[in-house]
């Protein structure tokens, strides 16, 4: 997206060149030159004036960003209902000889049976999982805004399923359900928010995304907070109904945003790619003709006679960039982020309060937002790898320090090590691995085929978190391994065979275009090698 350096005369200049670019049948060099001009500028902006200049680009991606909370409330809601005292009353089963005083009363002590507390929180992810693959067909049909559009209009309705309820198998099925839109919003929203900011913004805009999973789980944590004393339905209740806070204003207000400029580039739409461009940016300095032209020297870089289809994300140059998303999604799952899903749960097991359990799970997600404010300045100035490969070797380290912890039995000193551990790798893990990610997956997949991309790797994500969900729920629940903090010594292991296979394959993107990343990956060049590598700006192959 280019920048108007010499003001408004410049700008009279690029009003005629608008028109010109369109003409279908101008010349490939003609507009090569436009988007050689564009790409340049996008390069010698520094951030404050990629914000300046755009700035309904970065509110556009903070309002998509928003649609994160939704997936990410669902996802702790379970995870705190587990621990929620009603909740394990109104649903639980009694472990045989273990009793507990309840206001003088001998009772006995319950617990959501391991294999429904599993399923209660793979429910949603299932649903995620069709709803991904349904995500990037539609969206390349639709475009961003009416497949988000028709995602939230479905959670309204499926959000009556799970109030309603009262059965777990009931909870089920309506998470599932719900899980349908959830996986149409996690794949699209790190796509629209890469492709309507330019380079310098990318990181930023992206990472937001996992601050609002942070925003998600600290309204769960203050609910849930409040109500975990409540001793009748609307301990859960109120919290399930809360979910309609988000889907009608957030669908209203996606209805007034810009479609993605390339993707309505990608249709041959350019008039209107160069108005949603200018929506994007200052009129008076963003020079859209240029900016469409560099859309189309990347779209005509990546062009094929074919429909894009999932098989094309197998073959060729795009086999390794879909097994990176692939990677980065499912290592999410691997390096930490399953304990930050279950703080609240694993304090429990750690031997903390109910209250000072509940209170530590909301202390945990508002850290998390403040760490992943902190990634921004990491990411956009270190870089994506960087981080990444850092973030993730500190969260094995710890993790495998919260293992050698949970072998100290049970006792005060042990039970505070374990909860102070869990909650530094909950919180490190949003300084490091998660926000590097949205970026590297925003960034990975080819322009043509990113919908299908981003809803293939999020479907990964999905495909290794539900086994792992049943694992982890398994190594916490009482009548399950029990492990407590010992679990620490599993993730620490698979978190380093992470950080090894990110090390030898993951290259760095930042301050690339999305021309230069993908000659680079057409050069198939080594992960460790792109840092240092220079593409010509006249380069095209």
């Amino acid at each position: 997206m280019s920048t108007d350096i010499e003001g408004k005369a410049h700008h009279g200049e690029a009003i005629e060149h608008h028109t010109d670019v369109y003409d279908e049948k101008k010349g490939v060099a003609d507009f090569k030159a436009d988007a050689i001009l564009a790409e340049n500028a996008e390069h010698n902006m520094t951030v404050l004036q990629a914000v300046k200049q755009y700035p309904m680009a970065s509110f556009w991606a903070f309002v998509i960003s928003c649609l994160i909370i939704m997936e990410s409330y669902d996802v702790f809601l379970m995870g705190n209902f587990v621990a929620l005292p009603y909740f394990i009353t109104r649903f639980g089963v009694e472990i045989p000889g273990q009793t507990q005083i309840v206001n003088g009363i001998e009772v006995p002590v319950k617990v959501i049976a391991t294999q429904w507390q599993g399923a209660l929180q793979v429910s949603g992810q299932l649903g995620a999982l069709i709803g991904v693959f349904v995500a990037g067909p539609l969206t390349s049909w639709i475009g961003y805004r009416w497949a988000t559009i028709i995602g939230l209009m479905l959670l309204n309705v499926f959000i009556f399923s799970f109030y309603f309820a009262n059965s777990i198998a009931v909870m089920f099925v309506a998470q599932l359900l719900e899980g349908v839109p959830w996986g149409i919003f996690i794949a699209n929203a790190p796509a629209y928010c890469s492709e309507i900011v330019p380079i310098q913004l990318r990181a930023p805009a992206t990472q937001m995304l996992q601050m609002f999973w942070a925003i998600g789980s600290i309204i769960v944590g203050a609910v849930t907070y409040c109500y975990n004393g409540v001793e009748n339905d609307s301990a859960f209740r109120i919290p399930i109904a809360l979910q309609w806070l988000f889907p009608t204003p957030l669908a209203i207000l996606i209805f007034c945003c810009p479609e993605s400029p390339w993707w309505l580039t990608r249709k041959g739409r350019l008039e209107e790619a160069a108005k949603s461009v200018e929506r994007l940016g200052r009129r008076s300095q963003v020079n859209s003709g240029e900016t469409v032209a560099m859309m189309r020297r990347v779209i005509e870089f990546e062009k094929s006679t074919k429909r894009p289809s999932l098989l094309e994300l197998f073959k060729g140059t795009d086999l390794r960039r879909t097994l990176i998303v692939c990677f980065v999604y499912s290592a999410q799952n691997l390096t930490g982020n399953l304990i930050a899903n279950q703080a609240v749960y694993f304090f429990r097991q750690a031997g903390i309060s109910v209250n000072t359990a509940f209170a530590l799970g909301l202390i945990t997600s508002a850290l998390q937002m403040i760490f992943v404010m902190f990634s921004w300045i990491l990411t956009t100035y270190l870089g994506r790898r960087t981080i990444y490969l850092w973030g993730s070797a500190v969260n094995t380290i710890l993790l495998f320090a919260l293992g050698i912890a949970g072998c100290f039995g049970k006792g005060q000193a042990a039970n505070y090590a374990q909860a102070s551990l869990g909650l530094i790798v909950s919180v490190l893990f949003t300084l490091g691995p998660a926000p590097a990610s949205w970026v590297i997956i925003g960034e990975t997949s080819a322009i043509r085929l990113r919908p299908l991309t981003t809803g293939v790797g999020r479907g990964s994500y999905y495909i290794v978190e539900i086994p792992c969900i049943f694992l982890a729920s398994y190594m916490l629940n009482p009548t399950g391994g029990n492990l407590a903090g010992k679990c620490g010594f599993v993730w620490g292991a698979t978190g380093f065979i992470c950080l090894v296979t990110a090390y030898f394959f993951l290259p760095e993107m930042k301050g690339r275009s999305y021309r230069e990343i993908d000659i680079m990956f057409q050069r198939r060049l080594p992960a460790r090698q792109w840092k240092k590598t220079i593409i010509d700006i006249n380069d095209d192959e």
